[in-house]
């Protein structure tokens, strides 16, 4: 089936969706299985049922990446799919700490 079949002729995820990188983690939110879904949103639904990156549902299913963010997209707004929250700033570790673990490493 085309893309833009898929799809219905949309390029973007609706606003809902929010940002969808490659490296967004996607995780389908309770059970799914008594509601009606095309094919392609199924598979996206079984796929999340763990949490998984865009790209990697993408790279799975054989589906170019900007009909799987529209797809997600879609998910998302329905409250079907969740994103993870992205790391604080705050709460990444101080360059000086992974310096120290780089040189560690090094030293192997």
């Amino acid at each position: 089936m085309r893309p833009y079949t898929i799809t219905k002729g949309r390029t973007r995820p609706p606003t809902e969706g929010g940002r969808l990188d490659m490296i967004t983690i996607v995780m389908a939110v309770g059970d799914h299985d008594g509601r009606p879904q095309d094919p392609e949103r199924q598979e996206i639904l079984d796929l999340c049922r763990r949490p998984i990156s865009v790209a990697e549902v993408s790279a799975r299913l054989d589906i170019p990446l900007t009909v799987v963010r529209v797809l997600l997209g879609d998910l998302i707004a329905q409250g079907d799919v969740r994103t993870r929250a992205d790391t604080p700033m705050t709460k990444l570790p101080e360059k000086k700490v992974l310096q120290a673990v780089l040189d560690g490493i090094r030293r192997l």
